[in-house]
């Protein structure tokens, strides 16, 4: 009948009905399983990202920190080199004086002698105490001539030993200069390379 026709109509609209609603269930549950999936792998390329990041960041504090230990031990190094060159500097300042006081201090000895010789001299009314007086006053003479020739001989040594030492303590600056130019452009290409390799591995994942 048509009532019969209807009711079965309807039945299988229900049917279908309820089909497609359960197919489009099943590619909505697909579809929320693959965004998952794909969410999960994308956590776990920001995670081993993130791992990379965190390795090359600690090898970039080791590198500063070791550079940084090695400047201050250079400095260290470079100071006690000028403390202990300026040592050796005063120390043959006080030689030097020390010597120039003791030449002073002959010369004037030696010039003390030369006029008690000569008061005993004029004194001398004898021939031939007047003949050795005078061979006497030539053996000083020479003998003073001679000091004097070794003492300045002596300063002219001491003071081109002061002269060498400031022209090292001035080559000691130059090096320790270098040295520090040399350990800064170190340090900066050491981090230059540290950043381009976290960029060449940023840019690969």
């Amino acid at each position: 009948t048509f009532q019969t026709n209807i009711l079965t109509e309807l039945k299988n609209w229900k049917l279908n009905l309820i089909q497609h609603h359960k197919l489009q269930m099943r590619q909505e549950k697909e579809k929320h399983a693959a965004h998952v999936k794909q969410l999960q792998n994308e956590m776990e390329n920001l995670k081993e990202l993130l791992h990379t990041y965190e390795i090359s960041i600690s090898r970039k504090d080791e590198v500063i920190t070791n550079l940084t230990q090695a400047l201050e031990k250079q400095k260290e190094r470079v100071e006690l080199m000028r403390k202990f060159t300026l040592w050796r500097i005063q120390h043959i300042k006080t030689k030097q004086e020390e010597y120039a006081n003791s030449i002073a201090d002959r010369h004037f000895r030696t010039a003390l002698m030369k006029k008690v010789w000569a008061a005993w001299r004029s004194a001398s009314e004898v021939r031939w105490k007047d003949k050795v007086a005078r061979a006497c006053q030539l053996r000083a003479e020479d003998v003073c001539v001679q000091l004097t020739n070794d003492y300045e001989a002596k300063i002219a040594e001491l003071t081109a030993t002061l002269e060498q030492r400031k022209a090292e303590i001035l080559r000691l600056h130059s090096e320790r200069d270098q040295y520090e130019d040399t350990m800064k452009k170190a340090f900066m290409r050491g981090v230059c390379a540290l950043n381009l390799e976290a960029m060449t591995m940023f840019q690969s994942k």
